[in-house]
């Protein structure tokens, strides 16, 4: 089996998740500036094999897009452009962000590490993968 890589996207830096190889367990793998994300992405399924992209979908509480959906729907096209062999699925990403937080102080980081805005876009990125693991639909 390949791995399932989870972007949490942002317009500065996205969050990057991975699942082993029997796509079980979901990782935390790295913070990546997003104007080197294709790179990185390209880099990476040259070294592992990547069967699915899952891309963080933000929502407002109504259920609307949210305004970044904007860059993420740019973003889209020039991963299918750049990498079109590996389909790519969106997971609502309601909340993460603050699970992330939570989950920083229910494992005892302190407050300065829990201000590492990198290590909570690599913790949304997770949440965001482990919900897709937990129902692929």
């Amino acid at each position: 089996m390949a791995r399932i890589l989870a972007l949490d996207f942002g317009t500065k830096r996205t969050g990057i998740a991975v699942t082993d190889e029997l796509q079980i367990i979901a990782s935390g793998l790295t913070t990546v500036a997003t104007k080197e994300l294709i790179v990185f992405l390209k880099q990476y399924i040259s070294e592992e094999k990547v069967e699915l992209f899952i891309v963080g979908e933000p929502k407002q509480m109504n259920y609307e897009a949210s305004e970044s959906e904007v860059s993420i729907a740019k973003f889209l096209v020039n991963l299918e452009k750049a990498i079109p062999q590996i389909p790519v699925k969106r997971v609502d990403e309601r909340f993460t962000s603050k699970m992330a937080f939570q989950t920083m102080i229910d494992s005892g980081l302190k407050k300065k590490q829990r201000k590492d805005k990198a290590l909570i876009d690599e913790i949304s990125a997770t949440i965001i993968l482990q919900s897709y693991l937990q129902n692929p639909s």
